[in-house]
């Protein structure tokens, strides 16, 4: 039976290089996926990892309909065994419930890539409403480490290397950014809830009020 499968992870885990990693095995065995992407760090219309990898794909902007799209592909003669969606979370709600419809009505397979939460620990609407109708929810193995070396469970969005709360929720940007640019960094929730990003910590431990002091 064909499946709605979210992948789901923080920054730097692999889900792109999975999408991309599925698309070869795929199509490798002759068959023929569509992929879509949303504002990927490459530009529009491409699917990148950050190990290097890219390829073609097709930009899922505001209005976009997945399932109207696909039936005028497949009504033209097109052919399409399965889609793969990446950076799923900056798609609307109306949006997944069209690649649900992909799956029940035109029995496909879709697989969805995408962090679940944003920079506040509140899930993008694309991720939850993912969360309500998939029919798996896989969490990737490929753990990202804090700098602290901890499991990565947060993205945070820093600004000058410092972490920032408020702000729009959707902001392209990428982990090792300049400390000018807005950035991201994955922390653990301990340091996400203290705000404390690998530049805030080399600073504290730099700081004189924390080194040892000699004796007299």
């Amino acid at each position: 039976m064909p499946e709605l499968v979210f992948f789901s992870g923080t920054m730097d885990c692999g889900k792109s290089t999975l999408a991309l990693q599925i698309e070869h095995n795929r199509s490798a065995r002759g068959l023929q996926g569509m992929i879509f992407t949303r504002d990927d760090r490459a530009g529009a219309g491409k699917l990148s990892s950050r190990l290097g990898l890219v390829t073609d794909a097709v930009e899922a902007a505001d209005g976009f309909d997945f399932y109207a799209y696909l039936v005028a592909h497949l009504s033209k003669g097109g052919r399409c065994d399965y889609v793969i969606a990446d950076e799923a979370q900056f798609l609307a709600p109306e949006q997944i419930d069209q690649l649900a419809r992909v799956v029940d009505d035109l029995e496909l397979d879709v697989f969805a890539f995408g962090i679940t939460t944003d920079f506040r620990s509140k899930l993008f609407p694309g991720s939850q409403r993912l969360v309500e109708l998939a029919d798996r929810v896989e969490v990737l193995q490929v753990e990202a480490l804090c700098w602290c070396g901890a499991r990565a469970t947060h993205n945070a969005r820093t600004i000058g290397g410092q972490m920032v709360v408020e702000g729009a929720q959707v902001v392209v940007g990428d982990v090792n950014q300049s400390q000018d640019e807005i950035g991201y960094e994955v922390l653990c929730r301990r340091h996400h809830r203290r705000r404390m990003t690998s530049a805030s910590a080399r600073a504290a431990a730099l700081s004189p009020d924390v080194l040892p002091v000699a004796a007299p």
